[in-house]
Parts: C-alpha cells; sequence; structure tokens
C-alpha cells in the first residue's frame, strides 16, 4: 500500500513514516518544508505526483494557546487544510486518516468520553480540529482521536517535565486536568494498523491509564528515579498567568470501538513512559 503522511517532521508524523514503513508499506513522508497544506494547488500536486492510497493527516497547527488568538489561522490550517487534503485525495482515489484530538469535546463528562459522544469544543483550537473531522467522509475515511501526545520527537510534556526537573527542586502541575497519555510511537502502529485495514469511522487510540498531569508529572519523575514529591499540585484557577485558552477538565477517551472490533489496546502509559525516560538519558 502507498502512504502519504502529511506533517512527517512532527513527533507523530516521523514515528507513523516509521511504522509504515516497517509495515511494509511504501510510504512518503511531507514535512511542512515539502507541503504547504494550506495551498490547494500544492496539496493536488502532491497528490496527483505521489498517488496514494492512504493519506495519513498529521499536519496541524497544534499551538492550542495560539490558536486562541488567532482563529483564522487556526481555521486555515485544522480546517480549510484538511478539506484540500480531502478533496485532492479523493482525487487520486484516496482514503484519508485524519488525526484529531480529545480537545472537541468540553470535558464537563463524568465518565470517559466514547466515540459516539457529541462534540462540544471550548477552545479556538479544539473548535478547529472538529472544523478537520467535519471535512471527511466517515463512510469512507477515518478519525482518530488521540490525547496528551509524547514521544521522543518534538516538544512534548515528558521533555518539559524533565527539563524543569534539571533546573529546580520543585514542579507544580494541575490536578484537575485529566486525561490519557499517549505515546507516538505506540499511536503511530495503531494508526497504521487501521489504515491498513480500512477501518472507517471515529476511533479513540490513547495508551490506557488516566491521570491528572499532577499525577503524570510524578510517575515520569519515578521513570527518571526521581523524587516524585518533589512535584506540587495546583488547581487550574489558580495558574499564573492563566491560560489564554480553556483545557477540558476531563480528557479521557475510551477507546469502545478498538474493544468492540477486539483490537488490543495499547499498553498503560507507564510501560512506553519508561521505554521514553530510558531512551532519553541514554542519549
Amino acid at each position: 500500500m502507498k502512504i502519504v503522511v502529511t506533517g512527517a517532521g512532527g513527533q507523530l508524523g516521523r514515528e507513523l513514516v516509521d511504522a509504515a514503513t516497517a509495515k511494509g508499506h511504501s510510504v512518503r513522508g511531507l514535512a511542512r518544508a515539502d507541503l504547504d497544506v494550506t495551498d490547494p494547488a500544492a496539496v493536488q500536486a502532491a497528490m496527483t505526483r505521489e498517488k496514494p492510497d492512504v493519506v495519513v493527516h498529521t499536519a496541524a497547527w497544534t499551538a492550542v494557546d495560539a490558536c486562541e488568538s488567532d482563529r483564522d489561522k487556526a481555521f486555515l490550517f485544522n480546517g480549510t487544510a484538511t478539506e484540500h487534503v480531502v478533496r485532492a485525495a479523493r482525487d487520486v482515489g484516496a482514503r484519508v486518516v485524519y488525526v484529531s484530538t480529545d480537545y472537541v469535546f468540553d470535558g464537563t463528562k463524568p465518565a470517559p468520553y466514547v466515540e459516539t459522544d457529541v462534540p462540544n469544543p471550548q477552545s479556538v483550537y479544539g473548535a478547529s480540529k472538529l472544523a478537520g473531522e467535519h471535512a471527511v467522509d466517515l463512510a469512507l475515511d477515518t478519525v482518530v482521536r488521540i490525547s496528551w501526545v509524547c514521544g521522543f520527537h518534538g516538544a512534548n510534556m515528558v521533555k518539559t517535565i524533565l527539563r524543569i526537573a534539571a533546573q529546580q527542586d520543585t514542579l507544580t502541575f494541575v490536578d484537575d486536568q485529566v486525561g490519557n497519555p499517549t505515546f507516538a510511537d505506540d499511536a503511530a502502529r495503531m494508526i497504521v494498523h487501521l489504515a491498513d485495514s480500512g477501518h472507517a469511522g471515529v476511533w479513540h487510540v490513547t495508551n490506557q491509564g488516566s491521570v491528572s498531569w499532577y499525577e503524570f508529572a510524578r510517575e515520569v519523575m519515578r521513570a527518571a528515579a526521581l523524587d516524585p514529591s518533589r512535584v506540587k499540585p495546583v488547581k487550574t484557577r489558580d495558574l499564573v498567568p492563566a491560560r489564554p485558552a480553556p483545557r477540558p477538565a476531563n480528557s479521557v477517551l475510551e477507546n469502545k470501538r478498538l474493544r468492540d472490533a477486539d483490537i488490543a489496546l495499547l499498553d498503560d502509559f507507564r510501560i512506553p513512559l519508561a521505554r521514553l525516560v530510558k531512551r532519553f538519558q541514554s542519549t
């Protein structure tokens, strides 16, 4: 199968290229320097040239707080650009796997979110990613929602926690935002599996285990053989300065469709976390 990965320079995109290649697929990774997804002519030309069977569309503007102050740019990169990708993919007979986010939900549900729950984004970022979901045809294409992504490449919370721990004695993280940490290499393998098997519709793909950011920071410290008691809790309302974009209090995504399809779920997040921290410490 020929797979094109947009956003191939990002932490998930790079893992997707590796995962798809490992499965024996012909893969073309297009980073931002290779393809401006906001340019419909460039997108059309790329798809015509590559003639993929599947496009895994990860290219996005993911700066949540920056999106809040530039709605037009957020919707251009996350909504309109997805329309360009879907249209060009369809012209060459390709399916699209669109990577979305937990931010499409408002975070008020007392239980984990399942794929059939109605989105209600509270931030510009979440609304723009939902616009991208609306651009695909769920009878043919696939939406994969992921959350709290961490990995070896790019900026992410594991790197941030380890950096802060090396610089100061006390770390402070919110204890009233709960979600599923998801590791890019694990998520990439599952996304390739869904693309490979032709599963359409909406799927939640996360590592198992839900924690607050405070609890996650403590787990990172444990994995690095550091003292988790150095991490202190704070409420979101007490953050100084306050974050411009609202965060869902509950970002837990139940992987119901994977369960229903008898597809093995991703490991508990502590397993890839230990693997990632060990990799950081050895480089």
